[in-house]
């Protein structure tokens, strides 16, 4: 225990006895030096604690440390050392702003999971890199809640690390912790991009199939691109049938930014046909209540229609895919469906075989500007004649 001297070249620390560090600095000569303390915790652990460039203030620092130990109280400056990952966890789910959250049901079961597996007594400043690695590497082992059989998919844990990462980062933004102990972990490598849409007759038919409740909420998402939650939470106010348009508000979006939405002549119809209820803004009532889980039934449906491996989400990509077909511009297409990113943009549009057909091919011996391919020219053959 005692004060220690870091050499401003190598950054190595001394004993303030020495003259000269192990690189050939000298330290009595030299300036920008730091001083450091060293002592041992109440758990018998050493610790190091960078004070500055005062020698007075460490050893004041280190006065302080010696009157705490032998007062039997806390020594130790970093608040991550006395901050649990439960105590964390609970003061950030009651976070005004967390409570308002539309994820907030999953990051409950994804603070769940991280209690369950890092253990709610673990102090912030143990966690490590390494530790989070390790538990992703055990949640991708363990079977999945939601589906039966099936483990854990990378998704669902990078959500978990992301929840956490988030919990850390606002917990130093409100000085609970002076830092975030895991902000360099990396996500897992993720290969989740949906590849089904569906025929319009594959549509109708899953449509035919589907209980009277639900069929204005699927056909909504498979012409507008709406997320569920979006759809769900919809409310009359911002249905505008004279202007054709459904305007999200900001705060009901996943990106937080309001969006105009082109009123399909047939969601159109269906918002005609949809009865207003007096105790409620929702235009999608189920029993006359709001309602949000309709998993079963729509896997029911999906069933009855002879649809395999296909989500509602899924439905999102159809109207996507469907916009772009009909030959929209792309930033008219993100406009409606919210996307910030091209990158993320990217993973809804499919291109299916049946496009492929159509490519257009260098007609063979043909060279330079003038070689254009075998459908322009058939084309232009065909407007001659």
């Amino acid at each position: 225990m005692g004060i220690l001297v870091e050499c401003p070249q190598c950054k190595s620390r001394n004993s303030p006895r020495s003259q000269s560090c192990k690189c050939g600095v000298n330290l009595k000569k030299m300036g920008g030096k730091s001083y450091w303390i060293e002592f041992y915790d109440d758990t018998g652990r050493r610790r190091r604690e960078r004070v500055g460039p005062s020698k007075t203030a460490a050893e004041q620092r280190l006065r302080e440390v010696l009157k705490a130990r032998t007062e039997e109280r806390h020594i130790e400056k970093d608040k991550s050392s006395r901050v649990t990952l439960a105590e964390l966890c609970k003061w950030y789910r009651s976070l005004p702003e967390v409570q308002a959250k539309l994820s907030l049901v999953r990051d409950q079961c994804a603070i769940k999971n991280l209690l369950r597996l890092l253990a709610g007594s673990t102090k912030i400043r143990d966690l490590t890199s390494g530790k989070i690695e390790a538990y992703q590497k055990r949640r991708l082992t363990e079977l999945s809640s939601r589906r039966k059989g099936e483990t854990t998919k990378p998704a669902t844990v990078n959500k978990e690390v992301i929840c956490l990462k988030t919990i850390l980062n606002r917990a130093v933004r409100y000085g609970k912790i002076e830092r975030n102990p895991v902000a360099d972990v990396k996500k897992i490598p993720e290969n989740n991009v949906r590849m089904r849409t569906l025929s319009e007759d594959e549509f109708e038919s899953l449509l035919a199939a589907c209980p009277d409740y639900l069929k204005p909420v699927v056909l909504t998402a498979f012409y507008t691109a709406m997320r569920k939650s979006e759809i769900l939470s919809l409310t009359w106010d911002e249905v505008d049938k004279r202007g054709d348009f459904i305007r999200l508000k900001a705060p009901m979006t996943k990106t937080k930014v309001a969006r105009a939405i082109p009123l399909h002549p047939r969601v159109k119809e269906v918002f005609d046909a949809i009865p207003r209820a007096v105790h409620t803004k929702r235009v999608f009532l189920r029993d006359g209540n709001p309602f949000s889980d309709f998993k079963r039934s729509f896997k029911t449906a999906c069933k009855q229609a002879g649809l395999e491996d296909f989500t509602f989400h899924d439905l999102r990509h159809c109207a996507i895919n469907n916009l772009r077909l009909a030959g929209n511009d792309h930033f008219l297409i993100m406009a409606v469906s919210g996307h910030k990113t091209a990158s993320m943009f990217k993973r809804y549009n499919l291109v299916t075989e049946n496009e492929l057909r159509t490519i257009a091919w260098q007609r063979t011996g043909d060279q330079g500007p003038g070689s254009m391919d075998t459908n322009v020219d058939t084309k232009q053959k065909q407007a001659t004649a």
